[in-house]
C-alpha cells in the first residue's frame, strides 16, 4: 500500500508550510486517506476547516503530513463515514464554517447550541435568530430502560457538560455526551490578532494546560517564521511543561481517590500540588505559569531564588510521594473501586489515536516528546510508561509513573540548564507562512496549526487531546454502574473548554 510520503508526492505542495508537509489533494486522494485511517494503517491527528477548505493532519509511523481539499461547493467527502473518530470534528466544521461532509452519519450540531444568533460564523456568516429547539439525543430501545440526565451544571466547581445516561436498573446501557457549553470563539478571536495577543489566547484554551498550549502555539509560530529559539529557552520551556504535568497529575490522582471515597489521598496530593504551584509562582511569577512562554522564547528567566524553590519541591516530593503510592496500592477499598472499572480496550485506543494517560493505559505507546519529538527531550533520559489493562486503576498508575518520570526530567533540566539569552525578537515577515506543532501536554498531544500573514494570524486551529478521549469515556462506562461514572469521568479528566474551543 502507498505510504503517507507517497500520498504527499501526489498532491500540490505548499512551500511555506513547516515543519511537516502540507499538500492540496483531490477528492479521490482525500477518500483514500480516509480509508487508510479506517483500516488502522494511519492515525488521525486533526481535522479542521476554513471557509472553503478542509484540512486533515495524519500520522503514518514517524511521518506526519497535512492533506487539504478545496471545496468551493461547500461539500466534501465524509471521513467519519469510514473513521468514527472524525465525527465530532466534522460536526464542528459544519457549525463553524458551514462545510458539509457528504454522508455524515450524524449531522446534528455539535458546538452550535442555537444561541449564537448566527450560522457558520467563521465561513459565509448567516444571521439567524437564537432558538431553544431541543437537542435530539439518540434513541434507545429495550424493556425496563430509563434515562438519567446529568448536567450541564454539576455539583462541584467544574466546567459544564451534559451527560444523558440510559440505564437498566443501575447498569449503564448507553452514555451520550453533549458538550459545547464553554465555546469561546477562540478561532474567531485569533483572526487578525498579533502574534503576542494570539499566544495569550492560545494559553487560555484550557486553563490547566496553559503552558502546553502556549508552548505548542509558539512552536507553530516559530516553525512558520523559521525562527531559531535560544537553547536556554528550549530547556526552560521543557521545565515549565514538566512542572505543569506534575501539578496536574498529582491533582488528578487525589481527585480520583476522592471519587472512590478516599479523601485522605486527595488531601495529601493537594498539599504536594500546592507546593508545586507556589514554587512555580516564585520561579516564573504565576502559579499556573501563564503567559510565560511566547513565540521567540520566554518573557521571564529563571533566577537563583526560582531554582532554589523548585529544588526544595523536588526534595519534598522524593520523600513524600513514595508513601502515597504505597497508600494507594495497599488500600483494598480503593482497588475494589478502580480495578476492572471503566475499561478502554487497546483496539479503541488505537482507533481513536488516544493520547496521554488514556491511550498509554490501554497499550498505546505514543508520546509526542518521543515521536515526532522535539528538543530538548532527545537529550534527556525518560521512559514512557504503558499498561494494557485500560481501567481506572491503569490510568492512575500511568499518572503515578509519569510523576516519577517528570521528577527525573526536572532534575536533569535543572542540572544541565544552559546559559545565554531566553528569547529572541520576532520580526514581521511579508507574505503568508504556515506552521504547526505537536506538544505533549499532561492529557496528551496538543496540535496547533496556523497561518501568519504580515505578522498577524490569518487562521489558527488548536486541537485538544480531549477530542479523541471524550468518545472513549462513553464506551468505558457501558456495563458499569451509574455510581462509577464520577470515578470513570475523573480518571479521564477530559477538558470541556479545550474541546469546546
Amino acid at each position: 500500500m502507498p505510504s503517507l510520503i507517497d500520498l504527499v508526492l501526489e498532491g500540490r505542495n505548499i512551500q511555506q508550510h513547516h515543519p511537516w508537509p502540507r499538500v492540496v489533494v483531490d477528492a479521490q486522494i482525500w477518500q483514500f486517506a480516509a480509508s487508510e485511517l479506517a483500516y488502522g494503517r494511519w492515525t488521525l491527528v486533526g481535522l479542521w476547516g476554513e471557509p472553503s477548505t478542509v484540512h486533515m493532519a495524519i500520522m503514518d509511523g514517524d511521518a506526519t503530513a497535512v492533506v487539504s481539499l478545496d471545496c468551493p461547493d461547500r461539500v466534501y467527502p465524509c471521513v467519519a463515514k469510514h473513521h468514527p473518530p472524525a465525527l465530532r470534528l466534522e460536526r464542528a466544521i459544519n457549525d463553524l464554517f458551514g462545510l458539509s461532509a457528504q454522508g455524515l452519519p450524524d449531522a446534528r450540531p455539535w458546538l452550535d447550541h442555537n444561541r449564537w444568533g448566527v450560522r457558520s460564523p467563521l465561513g459565509n456568516r448567516i444571521d439567524a435568530p437564537a432558538t431553544t429547539s431541543p437537542y435530539r439525543f439518540l434513541p434507545t430501545e429495550g424493556d425496563g430502560l430509563h434515562q438519567i440526565a446529568v448536567g450541564p451544571v454539576h455539583a462541584g466547581i467544574i466546567e459544564p457538560g451534559h451527560f444523558r445516561f440510559t440505564a437498566s436498573g443501575e447498569t449503564v446501557v448507553r452514555l451520550e455526551q453533549r458538550l459545547g457549553y464553554t465555546h469561546k470563539g477562540i478561532e474567531g478571536l485569533m483572526r487578525g490578532a498579533g502574534i503576542e495577543r494570539a499566544a495569550q489566547l492560545a494559553g487560555r484554551v484550557s486553563g490547566d494546560s496553559t503552558v502546553a498550549y502556549a508552548y505548542a502555539f509558539s512552536k507553530a509560530a516559530e516553525a512558520a517564521l523559521q525562527l531559531q529559539v535560544p537553547d536556554r529557552a528550549v530547556w526552560l520551556r521543557a521545565l515549565l511543561a514538566e512542572l505543569e504535568r506534575l501539578a496536574n497529575h498529582l491533582g488528578d490522582i487525589g481527585a480520583i481517590c476522592n471519587d472512590a471515597s478516599f479523601g485522605l489521598m486527595q488531601a495529601h496530593c493537594n498539599v504536594l500540588r500546592e507546593d508545586i504551584l507556589r514554587a512555580a509562582n516564585t520561579a516564573f511569577g504565576h502559579r499556573l505559569m501563564r503567559d510565560v512562554i511566547v513565540p521567540g522564547g520566554l518573557v521571564r528567566d529563571l533566577d537563583e531564588e526560582g531554582k532554589a524553590s523548585i529544588a526544595a519541591v523536588l526534595d519534598n516530593l522524593h520523600v513524600r510521594f513514595p508513601a502515597l503510592i504505597e497508600l494507594y496500592d495497599n488500600t483494598a477499598s480503593l482497588q475494589d473501586r478502580t480495578v476492572d472499572t471503566g475499561i478502554v480496550t487497546t483496539a479503541l485506543a488505537k482507533q481513536y489515536g488516544a493520547g496521554g494517560y488514556v491511550g498509554r493505559a490501554s497499550g498505546r505507546t505514543f508520546d509526542a516528546r518521543r515521536a515526532p519529538g522535539y528538543p530538548p527531550y532527545g537529550d534527556l533520559r525518560f521512559e514512557v510508561p504503558v499498561l494494557d489493562d485500560g481501567d481506572v486503576n491503569a490510568r492512575v498508575w500511568i499518572r503515578i509513573r509519569e510523576v516519577e518520570q517528570s521528577l527525573s526530567l526536572v532534575r536533569q533540566i535543572m542540572e544541565r540548564l544552559p546559559g545565554g539569552p531566553s528569547n529572541v525578537p520576532i520580526a514581521a515577515v511579508a507574505g503568508a507562512r504556515e506552521g504547526m506543532a505537536l506538544v505533549e501536554g499532561f492529557r496528551g498531544d496538543i496540535l496547533v496549526w496556523l497561518r501568519l500573514d504580515g505578522g498577524r494570524v490569518d487562521r489558527c486551529h488548536l486541537r485538544d487531546p480531549s477530542w479523541f478521549q471524550w468518545p472513549l469515556l462513553e464506551a468505558a462506562i457501558e456495563n458499569n454502574i451509574v455510581a462509577d461514572f464520577p470515578l470513570c469521568n475523573k480518571s479521564f479528566n477530559c477538558s470541556y473548554s479545550g474541546q469546546d474551543l
